[in-house]
């Protein structure tokens, strides 16, 4: 699929895909989103209660949300494993033509790593960081673990329906350990009637500054019926 990079309102950059009218991140700043809902509202929560955090992403899109996480499991000593799946990868040249490393003001060879390194394999990135790409559809995919905290990051329901419907939530559900927290953009109540039907216990935030007005937070409370 055709994408055309472009610039966010925090001067980090995105893609664009035509034929979806659809865009990898919100146009308000693609950084700025994706540490507010990902890391500040999703990460830091977790680390409240654990250092030791398994993380499982729906979306891997650009690598955005693996790199800041890495950036902050460095920062504050955490140990993190995080598993993305992305059914879509973005190839080499494109995730080379972005600028979150130089925005962020960090050595560009982590995030190209991030990029370089083989699918399908648990590759440990830094000593308190190991990445394991997973290049598959999720509604195929078969976990072989539990997860403390999921990033919700695929497109909106409205341009991508089926990973927003309740089959997809209640797989995730049952590989999520007790007391583990989702996290997404995405607030509509549709969503937010699926997962409360699935016993999780979902919270509205405040959205990140300048961007949407809202994000989601929605916490595994029980075990499935």
């Amino acid at each position: 699929m055709k994408k055309q990079r472009i610039q966010t309102a925090d001067g980090s950059h995105s893609f664009y895909l035509p034929e979806m009218d659809e865009q990898y991140h919100s146009k308000h700043g693609s950084i700025a989103e994706s540490q507010h809902i990902f890391i500040e509202a999703g990460l830091k929560e977790v680390a409240k209660q654990k250092s030791d955090i398994q993380i499982f992403e729906v979306g891997m899109g650009t690598g955005l949300n693996v790199f800041l996480t890495a950036l902050a499991a460095r920062d504050q000593n955490l140990a993190v494993y995080l598993e993305s799946i992305e059914a879509f990868p973005i190839d080499y040249p494109e995730a080379a033509s972005l600028n979150y490393a130089e925005l962020l003001e960090e050595d560009g060879s982590l995030f190209n790593t991030i990029h370089e390194v083989d699918w399908n394999k648990s590759i440990q990135l830094q000593p308190n960081f190991t990445l394991k790409k997973v290049e598959a559809k999720l509604e195929e995919y078969d976990f072989d673990q539990k997860f403390d905290l999921v990033y919700f990051d695929a497109f909106a329901p409205e341009k991508q329906a089926k990973m927003w419907q309740e089959a997809i939530f209640k797989k995730l559900f049952k590989a999520m350990n007790e007391e583990a927290v989702l996290v997404t953009y995405c607030v509509k109540g549709i969503i937010r009637r699926r997962l409360q039907a699935l016993c999780f216990e979902v919270e509205k935030l405040p959205g990140p500054p300048g961007g949407k007005r809202e994000m989601l937070r929605a916490r595994k409370v029980k075990s499935s019926k």
